[in-house]
């Protein structure tokens, strides 16, 4: 494992450039990344889709106010290579896993195009507010080339925000690093009031689209380069740019035995019995952590 003592890994910061009304986030996944990936063992097409598919929840997560609120970022495809892709995010914890066809991966090319996963397929995104108990749902196809320019057109037309997305992955010393950047302009003000009024071609929003563009996917995945550092880069001629506060990113997952068992609890004795094996044990797998739960029918007498 790489030196990461001086690294700047696993965490997100929010910015504001008060003059161009407009925010961001960026994010920066590195033994986070790492131990998720490494516990499915997926092939390179499938772990760099993961990947971009994690920074992006991440990087979207982080805009949450609401502390307890989860994003759900989940694709629907027809007959594509990948079957389900799915990650969430919820007070800095992320976690995702995807559901493939082996076979029909291994005949795509090294680096299949996002049609050649997913063929005809759809992004959802889903906010689930807990302090109001409300629910957010937009879903776009899977257009472009790559998954983040999905979640850029789910803002864009679903939500009306003008947004700039790039991600960058790449594999360092061993370790998995992924960073990402996002932009957005909201010309009513930092909570972008009537957004079914905003205009796509704001001259504001072109200057500072124009620097976000110049951001590299090498420089994003690079641990060596403080965030603080790539947003001097990008808008050091600004008057001025608000740092927000930073959130540190952790891997989830929230497999509790107690609620397992009392989901299995509820089946009735012979359906318990029947899902058990020659030992009297019941696995019940969690996709998010690759992890067997076993879980003995003799713990679940009534």
């Amino acid at each position: 494992m790489p030196d990461t003592t001086t690294h700047d890994l696993d965490r997100a910061i929010g910015f504001t450039i008060p003059a161009q009304n407009a925010r961001g986030r960026m994010v920066r996944l590195g033994p986070v990344l790492d131990s998720i990936l490494a516990v499915h063992a997926y092939p390179p097409a499938i772990e760099a889709l993961l990947a971009e598919a994690l920074t992006l929840t991440a990087l979207v997560g982080a805009t949450l106010k609401d502390v307890n609120g989860q994003l759900t970022l989940q694709t629907q495809s027809e007959q594509g290579v990948v079957r389900l892709l799915v990650c969430d995010y919820r007070g800095g914890e992320i976690r995702g896993y995807v559901q493939f066809d082996a076979d029909r991966l291994a005949e795509a090319p090294a680096d299949p195009t996002l049609f050649a996963l997913f063929g005809q397929g759809y992004l959802a995104i889903t906010f689930d507010l807990a302090a109001s108990g409300e629910r957010y749902q937009g879903i776009v196809p899977l257009d472009g080339d790559r998954l983040a320019d999905a979640v850029q057109s789910y803002f864009t037309q679903s939500e009306q925000i003008p947004t700039q997305v790039r991600v960058g992955f790449a594999k360092r010393d061993g370790l998995c690093v992924a960073g990402g950047l996002l932009l957005q302009h909201l010309p009513e003000g930092e909570d972008g009031r009537e957004r079914l009024h905003t205009k796509l071609d704001h001259p504001e929003w072109e200057h500072v689209a124009a620097l976000g563009a110049t951001m590299g996917a090498d420089e994003l995945a690079d641990p060596a380069l403080p965030l603080e550092t790539l947003l001097w880069r990008l808008f050091n001629e600004e008057d001025e740019v608000r740092v927000l506060a930073s959130t540190g990113l952790s891997r989830g997952c929230r497999c509790d035995m107690d609620h397992i068992r009392s989901v299995l609890a509820k089946f009735p004795e012979e359906e318990r019995l029947a899902m058990a094996d020659e030992n009297g044990v019941i696995g019940v797998d969690c996709a998010f952590c690759s992890i067997t739960f076993p879980i003995k029918v003799a713990e679940l007498a009534d």
